[in-house]
């Protein structure tokens, strides 16, 4: 039992002076990660709607995205193009009210 536990100490001192011995190995410097790449301009589509010379145009933003433009013609009543969604669809309107309303009146009441 003896000479066993003194085997056992004498394999446990050789691991440690083994582990101790080791020198961690030589750490060079990372070179400088390269600079990210040039980000595209702003997420907003380049649009060019045609309106006809000597029109007065007013944009209306939203969040830094243009939602509607006021146009008004020289010696002329204004209207509105309106994107509602986003895609660059523009609808033209007379004004900014909203054109889905749901009437408002009874249909049929029960008595």
């Amino acid at each position: 039992m003896r000479a066993l536990c003194l085997a056992l100490l004498f394999a446990l001192c050789t691991a440690v002076s083994a582990q101790q011995s080791k020198r961690p190995p030589k750490l060079e410097p990372l070179p400088e990660p390269p600079p990210p790449p040039a980000l595209p301009g702003p997420d907003e589509p380049a649009i060019n709607i045609p309106i006809p010379q000597g029109h007065q145009v007013e944009e209306m933003r939203e969040g830094g995205r243009v939602v509607a433009l006021r146009v008004t013609p020289p010696g002329g009543k204004p209207y509105f193009l309106i994107d509602n969604t986003g895609n660059g669809n523009w609808m033209r309107r007379d004004s900014l009210e909203d054109s889905n309303r749901v009437p408002m009146w009874p249909v049929y009441t029960f008595d």
